[in-house]
């Protein structure tokens, strides 16, 4: 049988799973009378929640007698990781860009990764059924980030298809409209190329991703670049290290106990795989991403899988706050530390690191997102820590001198609040690359900023456009360090004692800020119960009771009417709070606290850190 293995990338929200449901649906992978379940392709709860692909998924089709397998790979920048891995498997992508939005800087990050192995690309302009659809900018839009990106003259003259992912068409020339995804299926056969491997040769095959099985254990997946391999062989796994042949270090050795393929959506059980197949092999107990499978008797190493470093990182530590233990199944810092590490199995753009401190995690990742969903992912699993703020993760220079991440940012905005954007990028230190306007009433604009200036800009940012405006952002380059950043320009109210937060209180609060507790949630002393409306922190006590009187008149009751609380997230937490305060997070609750629960002790800290800056 024939072969094809190709990837599917493109920005956040341009159409991938949506088309990959619609290739599984037209080359029968579903039955002509079942109903096609929205986003097949986001089995993770998080994805279908978020609408977003976070891990990289394998599937595969059968077109004919050709196999192709396809991997639907995230479109956020966070998630670069997922994508830098699984692109070693495939010989050719798919990048899909939208009609009216044209490339984004994800689409130029992938993009980038994929020309520079030399893969060949087929470019999909999606959502042509849009009413501000350009496919023809679009077209140009392409062929001019091919340019940038360098691209030989055999991958920038590739073939171009219009499609529409919702309505599962495609077309080579837009004068005739398309009925379904065959052109798609042909220009696959005919444009990405079969595997080059050798079936005869001695077996080898790179880790490019892993799963686990509480069955079977670790599963190894990726494609085989040589060889066969069987049910019952005995294969070596290789530790990283320098391609070519390994000498007389020690390897381990282990039995291929189950091995798969991939079907559609199911992994089919199968005794036996060839060369330019991927596949999924179950009984390695030491595999890790980037380790090389090869027969025991020619022992050679392939090239392992770069990934580029973090760029931000926070500190995960026991929770020890007055509620400690109260919501969470796993508590303690052995717990805490074996999740993290495990975490480190199949998240190869995550680090951690130890700490002085032995309840303390260093925990370093691509951006707030990537770091987010792996907080929420612990926290529905039972866990309960804390978290400080972000830090960007400095670098020194060829001379010595300080360097700092700096973030691409694309902005589209509507014309009237270009000014309120660019007012409030200035202080960030935003050095504005380019922009466009259309002409269709929205701005487009591109930045060059300080990853410290995005940290808690986001809110700011859908504030500035009520709700309007949409941003972007992706890794750039590591440049000088910009100098001091304006912090946050607003306190917050700090509960002064334990208790349970009241109506009469918070109605008496409200006027001085915004909340973030309702009544009836459990306070403590020091956490942050709202956002103060000017500078400075101020104690407030929300668990005060109205006193009663024998007296009554008929203005000594008064309604009572609360505004809604600011719903706080991982996210909106992480972007927030200043170093001198934490995230508490638990199964069922996120809280905001100070670092020193104590007034006397917080101003006493805060005495100290104003001597020594005079000092």
């Amino acid at each position: 049988m024939q072969i094809r293995n190709i990837a599917i990338i493109a920005h956040v929200d341009h159409g991938k799973t949506t088309l990959v449901d619609q290739m599984l649906r037209q080359a029968g992978v579903f039955r002509a009378n079942e109903r096609l379940t929205e986003r097949v392709m986001d089995s993770n709860p998080l994805e279908r929640e978020r609408g977003i692909t976070i891990l990289s998924k394998n599937t595969a089709v059968r077109w004919g007698d050709t196999k192709i397998n396809i991997v639907d790979t995230p479109g956020h920048a966070d998630f670069g990781g997922e994508v830098e891995r699984i692109l070693r498997m495939v010989d050719g992508f798919l990048l899909l860009v939208d009609a009216a939005e044209g490339p984004m800087p994800q689409t130029r990050f992938v993009a980038g990764k994929a020309l520079a192995l030399g893969l060949k690309p087929i470019v999909l302009v999606n959502k042509i059924d849009r009413q501000d659809a350009e496919p023809l900018r679009v077209h140009d839009e392409v062929l001019q980030l091919f340019l940038d990106l360098e691209a030989t003259q055999e991958q920038f003259n590739c073939p171009f298809l219009y499609t529409s992912s919702r309505a599962g068409t495609s077309t080579a020339d837009l004068g005739t409209p398309g009925t379904d995804l065959k052109p798609l299926f042909q220009t696959i056969l005919d444009t990405i190329p079969a595997p080059v491997a050798d079936p005869a040769g001695p077996f080898q095959m790179l880790v490019s991703t892993l799963d686990y099985s509480s069955y079977l254990g670790r599963i190894a997946i990726g494609r085989i670049e040589r060889g066969r391999v069987r049910v019952g062989e005995t294969v070596a796994l290789l530790p990283l290290g320098v391609p070519g042949p390994v000498g007389d270090g020690p390897y381990e050795q282990a039995r291929v106990v189950k091995l798969f393929s991939f079907d559609g959506l199911e992994r089919v059980e199968v005794q036996e795989a060839s060369a330019g197949d991927i596949v999924a092999l179950a009984g390695l107990a030491g595999v890790e991403i980037g380790k090389s499978v090869t027969a025991p008797d020619y022992l050679e190493r392939l090239a392992g899988i770069a990934v580029e470093e973090p760029t931000i990182s926070v500190d995960c530590k026991v929770n020890d706050s007055p509620f400690a233990g109260r919501e969470g199944k796993f508590v303690t810092g052995r717990q805490l530390r074996e999740r993290l590490f495990k975490e480190l199995e199949k998240n190869v753009a995550l680090r951690v690191e130890e700490t002085d401190d032995p309840q303390t995690f260093t925990v370093s990742g691509r951006g707030e997102l990537h770091l987010g969903i792996l907080m929420e992912t612990m926290r529905r699993e039972g866990y309960e820590f804390q978290v400080s703020r972000p830090r960007i993760i400095p670098r020194e220079g060829p001379n010595g001198e300080r360097l700092e991440p700096y973030e691409e940012l694309m902005i589209d905005c509507p014309e009237g609040y270009l000014g309120v954007v660019m007012e409030k990028l200035g202080p960030r230190r935003a050095e504005l690359l380019d922009m466009k306007n259309p002409g269709v009433g929205m701005v487009r604009m591109r930045f060059k900023i300080p990853a410290r200036g995005l940290l808690g800009y986001r809110s700011e940012f859908l504030t500035d456009t009520r709700g309007t405006g949409v941003m972007h952002h992706r890794f750039f380059e590591y440049g000088r360090w910009a100098g001091p950043l304006s912090g946050r320009s607003r306190g917050v109210m700090v509960a002064d004692r334990e208790g349970v937060a009241v109506a009469f209180a918070l109605f008496n609060l409200q006027e001085r800020g915004t909340m973030f507790v309702k009544p009836g949630d459990a306070v403590y002393e020091g956490m942050i119960v709202g956002e103060n409306a000017r500078t400075g922190d101020m104690d407030v006590n929300p668990s005060k009771e109205k006193k009663l009187t024998n007296m009554r008149t008929t203005a000594s009751d008064e309604m009572i009417m609360l505004e809604p609380p600011r719903l706080v997230t991982l996210e909106l937490a992480l972007e927030y709070i200043e170093d001198d305060e934490l995230i508490e997070v638990t199964p069922s609750s996120i809280r905001l606290r100070k670092r020193a629960l104590g007034a006397t002790e917080r101003r006493k800290l805060a005495r100290n850190a104003r001597a020594a800056e005079e000092s």
